[in-house]
């Protein structure tokens, strides 16, 4: 009998030490990273040719204590080599662990190549040669403080590659973990087996290799045992020649194929069908291109089975509206197709299996790579005739009151202001408006339509507030959403949006390029959703825009701290007789040539845009203007300044300055963002000035409940 070990990956030794046994395995005890257990030269075959979860099996050779890499050297050098393998053979050093004196693996490794070389170079014989592709023995050693452990490792490459895998998606599951989550779903072989998202199947082969009775490793050409002392090469080709007998019988059966992989991607279908041939298992899988939207159960009515799945996720939030909806529109499918069955659920992100709408009866816990997962059983109830009714647009209103959402609160109150905002907005000939801004206090965020867009901005939640809660409730707003406003999934977008300071709320978040153009009364307007944080339209202040083009006629028009130009272009089509437009940043007034070209107005002599600190530009300006609008940040300290701007501080500076360039009979509509803003009205009239409030007036529907949003002043000459 021979002292062994199995290595699997962590959370999987229970499950491991249950297949040990059953292959014959004796003493089997859990052990941190594996099972040790003890076996006769069949058993230990076996074990290396059928084990589905051991990622390696070792055979410990020597160990004892290592205090630093002298004492790391002498146990290698003391140890008889030659009883395993001879020094014609290549070797290869696997080091894992550490302790206070050996800092580094790769140290470690070196330390023991150098002891096992010099041993065989003082005992008179050839110094063998290291290979790192195909070494035809693999040492491992482990070291954990001052504890050695040194092993010779029987299965040569990791028992995860089965060899049957050349093509594989984007992120594959590794065999182990594959069958891992099978034996974990509660499957039972011989009955139905359907996975709605396979990528390259492996989920399935692992699943149809265990019904089929291949032996995971049937087809492993190299092994590390090929050239160990100990092989016993007749007792090997004694237990490999009845694996093969027994996968040749199992295929003589001809069995019908019950096991079905659906996924979106054909190049990917492609690879699976490719894998499962090379498995030997084609026969037993149907692969279908489809979507998860459209997912249908292939067998007949009157079989149960279980559908597994490893859907994608997404590390970060920003990437995951798609996936919400996607978790949201899986668990609708598996409740209307697949009445009755059983399914098992594995992901990294458990808020998104929440999006799923399904009570879990058994979970678990594994890792996938460095990732934390969860992998959640449920068992799916026969489908109710309401049930049975897909929400999308036209009958949101019977998915929300049936508690079709996890977030039903927003949702009828999304719903509400959709009914009541979107026929205004219709009328008003309007294609981008908010929805929802805040309305509930348990779900801080705000809901804006961009013609066939959706724009989810998150708040940045307080710090009293769980993290983890606060995440919860953005993606069971999102998926509500999506099931009220039923837009398509990638044409939601989510941002997350904090107090801005200086120059980050021009923040740049990525270079997606994708612009298009809103109708906002008469005006077409660029907007860009993905690349910016703010969209090149500021919505709040569509009543403002319009009341400059209803006052621009025949007047020379400026516009200050311009951002996209979208007022400049509503003066132009009112049939202002100049437009001047001034920021400080070459994108935005970029953007602002594209709208006024848009609307069929070329820079020209008529239409200036000018880049410059407007400050500066104010100070030298020898032009005089009829309007003026003047919408500045609420701070900023660009490194284009030579001073930093505060709104509050500075707005009787800007005054000043404006004083010089407007006509007699001229307006300054001045506005900004600052809550709490207070005029400095004793200022203005030391300077000649009047101001009158028109906030309220400036304030749209859509934008009714949040009276602070902005604050809107008419300034003349007194």
């Amino acid at each position: 009998m021979k002292n062994l070990f199995a290595t699997t990956a962590r959370g999987f030794e229970e499950l491991l030490k249950t297949e040990l046994s059953a292959l014959g395995a004796q003493d089997c005890q859990l052990k941190q990273g594996g099972v040790a257990y003890q076996a006769d030269d069949s058993t230990l075959y076996c074990t290396l040719l059928w084990s589905r979860l051991s990622s390696r099996i070792l055979l410990p050779l020597t160990q004892g204590k290592v205090y630093d890499d002298v004492d790391l050297y002498s146990t290698i050098t003391n140890f008889n080599w030659s009883d395993h393998f001879d020094s014609k053979s290549s070797f290869l050093v696997d080091f894992n662990g550490t302790n206070q004196a050996i800092r580094h693996t790769q140290f470690g490794a070196m330390r023991v190549k150098d002891g096992i070389v010099d041993y065989f170079e003082r005992n008179g014989e050839a110094r063998p040669n290291v290979e790192k592709a195909y070494p035809d023995i693999r040492i491992h050693v482990y070291l954990n403080r001052e504890e050695l452990i040194v092993s010779l490792d029987l299965s040569g490459d990791a028992l995860h590659l089965r060899g049957y895998r050349e093509e594989s998606g984007k992120a594959p599951l590794r065999e182990t973990l594959a069958a891992a989550i099978i034996l974990r779903s509660g499957w039972q072989q011989g009955t139905p087996l359907v996975d709605p998202m396979c990528g390259s199947g492996t989920l399935l082969i692992e699943a149809a290799q265990m019904e089929a009775g291949i032996a995971p490793q049937l087809n492993r050409l190299y092994w590390g045992f090929d050239h160990w002392k100990g092989h016993d090469f007749a007792c090997w080709q004694q237990v490999r020649s009845q694996a093969q007998i027994q996968a040749d019988q199992q295929a003589q059966k001809n069995p019908q194929p019950h096991f079905y992989g659906f996924d979106l991607d054909h190049r990917v279908l492609h690879k699976a069908q490719h894998n499962a041939k090379q498995a030997g298992v084609a026969h037993l899988i149907r692969f279908k291109q489809g979507d998860i939207a459209a997912l249908k159960n292939p067998c007949a009515a009157d079989e149960i089975g279980t559908v597994v799945c490893n859907p994608p996720y997404g590390e970060r939030l920003g990437t995951t509206p798609a996936l919400i909806a996607l978790y949201s529109v899986f668990g609708q499918r598996l409740k209307q197709q697949f009445g009755g069955w059983n399914a098992s659920i594995f992901s990294a992100e458990p808020e998104l299996l929440n999006c799923i709408r399904l009570r879990s009866h058994r979970q678990f816990k594994a890792k996938n790579g460095p990732l934390e997962c969860l992998q959640k059983n449920y068992q799916i109830a026969q489908p109710s005739q309401t049930a049975l009714q897909q929400p999308n647009a036209e009958n949101s209103q019977s998915a929300v009151s049936n508690g079709a959402t996890l977030a039903p609160d927003f949702a009828n109150r999304l719903q509400k202001n959709c009914k009541k905002i979107e026929k205004w907005a219709q009328q008003q000939g309007l294609d981008a408006y908010r929805l929802y801004d805040a309305d509930l206090p348990e779900y801080n965020l705000a809901v804006d339509r961009y013609a066939d867009y959706i724009v989810v901005q998150e708040y940045a939640a307080p710090k009293n507030i769980d993290p983890n809660k606060a995440r919860q409730r953005l993606l069971d707003a999102v998926s509500a959403t999506l099931q009220v406003t039923g837009v398509d999934t990638n044409k939601l977008v989510l941002k997350v949006r904090q107090k801005q300071k200086g120059s980050s709320q021009y923040e740049k978040l990525g270079n997606q390029g994708d612009y298009f153009d809103v109708q906002e009364y008469g005006a077409k307007l660029w907007v860009n959703l993905t690349d910016y944080l703010d969209t090149g339209l500021f919505l709040d202040h569509r009543l403002t825009r319009k009341m400059v083009g209803e006052m621009a006629q025949g007047k020379d028009f400026l516009n200050l701290f311009a951002y996209t130009g979208s007022a400049t272009v509503h003066a132009a089509l009112g049939g202002a007789k100049t437009t001047t437009t001034v920021d400080m940043s070459n994108t935005y007034l970029n953007w602002a040539e594209q709208n006024l070209i848009l609307n069929g107005f070329e820079e020209s002599r008529q239409h200036k845009i000018i880049q410059a600190d407007c400050l500066q530009w104010l100070a030298e300006c020898k032009q005089q203007y009829d309007l003026i609008f003047v919408d500045p940040p609420t701070f900023s300290n660009s490194k284009r300044m030579d001073d930093s701007w505060d709104v509050q501080r500075d707005h009787l500076k800007l005054m000043t300055l404006l004083k010089n360039i407007i006509r007699p009979h001229g307006t300054i509509i001045f506005s900004n963002n600052k809550r709490g803003f207070k005029m400095d009205f004793d200022g203005l009239t030391a300077l000649g000035l009047q101001a009158t409030e028109i906030s309220a007036k400036t304030l749209p529907l859509d934008f009714e409940r949040n009276k602070q949003i902005h604050n809107c002043w008419v300034i003349t000459l007194r």
